[in-house]
This record gives C-alpha cells, structure tokens and sequence, in this order.
C-alpha cells in the first residue's frame, strides 16, 4: 500500500516537472502576444492551475494561458485600446460566467459540438497565432489582429532585423528538427529558449528581450467597475468564458480518455471560474486547462490532482531562480516558440484524410476557419454549429442507438464449464440502429462503457447512409478502446459502400479484412469457432500441465 502511494506520488513529482517544463516558455510567449507582458503569462499559469487543482478536478489538469485563449484576449485587447483595467474587468466577468456556467447542465453539451467545427476552430486559431507571429520574428512590432499583421508584414519587408531573424530561425530549427521521442524527455520549447538566448547574450545580438519581468507577489487589486462598463463589456466577457470553459471542457475528456476516468465538469468549471476570477484581481492572465501540459504531465506518470499543485511551486523556484535570464529571451525566440505552438493546434490528423472526408463536413470546417481567422471566434463557433445542425436535419433526424444480444452456444457453455475462469467467455452483437452521426457518435462511445469484458464483440451497422468524419474517429476511438480491453472486433455491414469508405480511412486495416462480415450469421459462427478454439487451447495445455 506504500509503495503504491509512493508510486503515485513520484510520478505526480514527474508529471509536474515536466509539464512546468513546457509551461514556462509557453507562458512567458502567450504573456507577450496579448500585450500583458510574460510576467502576468507566468503568474496567472502558477495562480490559476494552484487554485484550480485545489478547488477543482481529482485528475492532474494542468491549467494556464492557451493559445485560443490568448487570441480572444489579444483581440479584447484591440477592441478596448489596451485599456488593461477594463480588459482585467473582461477576465473578473469571464470568471463569474464560467462560475455560474459550473450550476448548470450546460457543459455537458460540449461534447455534442461536431468535430469539424472543433477542427476548424482549432486550425483557425493555429493559423493565427502563426500569423501574428511572423512581425516578431522578424524583429518587427507584433499587431493586435490577423489582417493588421498581414498588412504590416509587406511593409515590414524593407526594415527587417536580420539579427532577430537569425535567433528566430535557429528556434524554429530547434523546434521542428528535434525528434518527438526527445520530447517526452525535455521539451524542444525549453531547448530551443534555452539554447537561443545563450547564443544571442554571447553574441551580443541587437534584438528586442523581455527585459522586464516580475519575480515579486502580483498586488491584489479589485477592478472598477460601473453599470455602463459592465454592460458595455458583458459580451466580450461571454466570449472569453465560452473559449475559457470549452478549452477546459475539452481538455478532461482527453484527460479522462488517457486515465481511463470520469471527471465531473462542474467541479473543474468551479475552479477555473474562482481561479480566473482571482487571475484578474492580481493583474494576472486567465486560462482553462491545457491539454499539451495535461498529457505531458500524464505521459509522464501522473495520476492525481496533486500535479496541479506542485506545478505552480516549481513554476515559482523556476522564475525566481530563472529572472535575470527569463529578462534577456529575445521576443524572436518567443516568437519561434509560438509558430511552433501554432502549428501544433492544427489538426493534422484532419488534413490527412480531408479528401475523403463529406462535403457537408468541408462546408462546415471552411465556415468556421474563415470566420475564425477574419472575424470573430465565437461567431466562427455559433455559425459552425448553426451550419452542421441544419446538415444533420437535412440528412435524418433518427437517433442512433446500441441494442445488445448476448449470443449463447450450447457447446460453448460446455467448454466454459471445464474452467470457471472461462466462464466470463461470451459474444455480444451490437446493433448500431438509425443513423451513425456526429450528434451520435459520442453518445456511443460512452455506451460502450457497459460491455467491458465481453472476449468476441460483433458491430452490426445495418444502414446504407455513409458516415460522416466525426463517426469515422468516433468508430476508430470505440475500435481502440476494445481493442485496448482486449476485445476481438468484428464488423458486420451491409452497404460496400460503407465498406469502401472504411476502407479508405483505415478501419478495415485497423480491424482485419477477415473480420468484416456482409451478414451477422456468418459472423456469429465464425465468432463461436474462434472462442471454441480458445477454450480447447487452454484446456489442453492445462490438462497437460496436470499430467
């Protein structure tokens, strides 16, 4: 028992080392592009992941700035003048919402949200923050908005900083050649900060740095606050609480899916809220939760809440030690660290396959990225849904559903009797009835909760309607799992052109061409020879252990 908990909390100890690794020049990046300045990144990572993991979730969500949250306060930013007070105004409201959005059923529709509109914002906001990256890096001003920067970019051509171009190249070389595999071990962010501002002090580079940052406790300051002000910027304030508990939101169920858990969304929302709430009143930058910081602290062994604690303790040693030398990071290296971060909010899992994906799912992804990139992130989101529901209820209105037969042989129950361990040996056919959508396909995979040890599993998708691509990863993530849970799958279809579809995207492969089945007698008989063979297998060799 106490080498277990010793177990658990080394890996914790590791998990938050790690992902304070990947937090700190993310932080002190993401704290420069909204015009804050990298010390309110880095204390509102420590306060607000402190708070939240307290208050908040049991898994180790590492919470801090992200980048969909720095574009949506950038542009607040913009919008308001750099007026900080009545941005901080804007975050205090954000947290209130998100507080209150934790007393109602209204996170739990996060995960109805079709994938393409997920995969356009995403890709949207990747390309942002690649955008408004490229002044920088060039050791020009940074905008406050992606046309601003395009525009200044051509003009920006002819006053380039060759010095910071070269520091900023190096990162992004540093970024992009190292391996993924040296990544689990220490980030390439931290490397290529590490590496490039050593080189730009040796060289005595002329390039704009930091210079300033606070080691000192942020001072508590309660914003001011009129009726007019807060009317005025209530919907800004809805906008960033949306992006804020979205991100959070989305961030468990890839927590949980890892940890194999059920997080409650009302308890994490709750510390997220009061965290962001106590983010605005020290001038600090709000967050949600991050899920490249949750997976590499989890990768890395942990397991509990504690890793949102201890990862604010090192964050802090780690600036106070750090400061003199966090003052003299070249913004073009942060600048190469955020094209590199940029990057990897694109989803590319999507791009791969985005030729053979519906035209519906195009349509509705193209939408969201254009509206994302040029206008606004929230009405990107809203027109996104808008659109798919409209496509859904123009394809059918049938909700998909799983009906379940456990199928009995009379030998098989023979053989089970040999070994009361085999007993538990059983097939299950499931139907998946009506149509295979994206406001279904979540809502499967959590029904497959309740089939855990079943050996032989038979999927049986009767309808002739293709599927579109969030029940494509919905079926792949639902084959992983089993597969994981050392399920054997076989796939019953009657439409090849369902089939054919499969096939393209990889599921065929994934499952086994000798495991697709065009009626479920056959795939029910070849199920009941292969547990059959099982059981005999394992008798045999007992019985001659015995012998």
């Amino acid at each position: 028992m106490i080498k277990t908990r010793l177990k658990i909390f080394a890996g914790d100890i590791l998990g938050s080392l790690n992902s304070a690794i990947v937090a700190l020049p993310q932080a002190l990046a993401f704290g420069v592009a909204t015009g804050f300045g990298a010390s309110a990144g880095v204390w509102g990572a420590i306060i607000l992941c402190f708070i939240a993991g307290i208050i908040g979730a049991k898994v180790p969500l590492v919470s801090g700035i992200t980048g969909p949250v720095t574009i949506v306060v950038a542009s607040v930013m913009h919008a308001l003048n750099a007026d900080i007070p009545s941005v901080i105004l804007v975050i205090f409201m954000a947290g209130i919402l998100q507080i209150i959005l934790s007393l109602t059923s209204l996170p739990a529709i996060v995960k109805y949200v079709p994938y393409p509109v997920i995969s356009g914002f995403m890709n949207g906001v990747g390309v942002i923050i690649i955008i408004m990256q490229i002044n920088p890096l060039i050791g020009c001003p940074v905008m406050s908005n992606t046309i601003n920067s395009i525009t200044s970019l051509f003009q920006n051509l002819d006053n380039i900083n060759l010095q910071a171009l070269f520091i900023g190249a190096l990162t992004l070389l540093i970024v992009f050649a190292i391996p993924k595999r040296f990544n689990k071990i220490i980030p390439s962010q931290a490397i290529a900060l590490v590496i490039c501002t050593f080189i730009s002090i040796k060289m005595g580079l002329n390039v704009e740095r930091i210079s300033e940052i606070s080691v000192g406790l942020p001072a508590l300051t309660l914003p001011k606050a009129h009726l007019h002000e807060v009317i005025t910027y209530f919907s800004y304030a809805v906008m960033l609480a949306i992006v804020l508990s979205a991100e959070s939101l989305l961030t468990v169920l890839v927590a949980d899916s890892l940890l194999k858990t059920k997080t409650p969304s009302k308890n994490m929302l709750l510390g997220q809220g009061i965290g962001n709430m106590v983010c605005a009143l020290t001038g600090s930058l709000p967050g949600s939760a991050a899920t490249m910081r949750t997976v590499a602290a989890i990768n890395t062994g942990s397991t509990t809440k504690l890793t949102a604690v201890i990862n604010p303790i090192i964050l802090i040693i780690l600036l106070f030690k750090l400061s003199g030398f966090v003052a003299q990071i070249p913004l073009a290296v942060l600048a190469g660290i955020l094209i590199k971060i940029g990057y990897d909010i694109i989803d590319v899992k999507l791009l791969k396959v985005i030729k053979f994906a519906p035209k519906d799912d195009l349509y509705v992804l193209a939408v969201v990225f254009v509206l994302t990139v040029f206008y606004n992130l929230i009405v990107a989101v809203g027109a996104g849904i808008t659109c798919a529901a409209l496509l859904y209820a123009k394809r059918t209105a049938d909700s998909a559903k799983l009906v379940h037969k456990t199928v009995y042989d009379k030998d098989i129950e023979k053989l089970e009797k040999l070994l009361d361990k085999d007993y538990k040996h059983k097939i299950r056919v499931v139907h998946i009835d009506g149509q295979f959508f994206f406001g279904s396909a979540t809502q499967l995979i959590s029904q497959f909760e309740d089939i855990w040890g079943t050996k032989i599993l038979i999927l049986d998708y009767s309808s002739e309607n293709l599927l579109d691509i969030s029940a494509i990863f919905a079926l792949e993530d639902i084959i992983i799992r089993l597969q994981a849970q050392k399920v054997k799958i076989q796939l019953v279809l009657k439409s090849p052109e369902v089939k054919k579809q499969l096939e393209t995207h990889g599921i065929i492969k994934q499952i086994g061409e000798d495991k697709i089945f065009y009626s479920e007698i056959e795939a029910i008989d070849f199920a009941k020879e292969k547990l059959k063979n099982k059981v005999h297998r394992k008798h045999f060799w007992q019985s001659k252990d015995n012998t």
